[in-house]
């Protein structure tokens, strides 16, 4: 696969991810647990193939600077950095929002 398209991967993948914690975030200050819990589970099915793609440039690159670094490179790991904090975050909010439903 050329660098570009592994680099659009990221980008792709890490996006959908962090659009799908948002829909789940929408889904749960709804009182849609459910839906907020599967749009969780496709976000972490994305943001596993953004992050083993990544894999794959950390690897052939082995450490030595081989790997051609880019802005675009550089955009691609933002977004993946951002979509697993996103991840993250909007994970404890759900939580927050059952947890509420819960003693109401």
């Amino acid at each position: 696969m050329e660098l570009e398209e592994q680099v659009m991967g990221i980008i792709i993948n890490a996006g959908q991810s962090r659009s799908l914690c948002y829909e789940a975030l929408r889904c749960a200050k709804a009182g849609d647990f459910s839906g907020a819990d599967g749009k969780m589970q496709e976000a972490v099915q994305y943001a596993r193939e953004a992050h083993r793609v990544q894999t794959q440039l950390i690897e052939a690159d082995e450490g030595e600077g081989k790997t051609r670094m880019t802005l675009v490179m550089v955009h691609a790991q933002d977004h993946l950095m951002t979509s697993i904090l996103a991840q993250e975050l909007i994970a404890e909010l759900i939580d927050v929002y059952r947890s509420r439903e819960a003693r109401s």
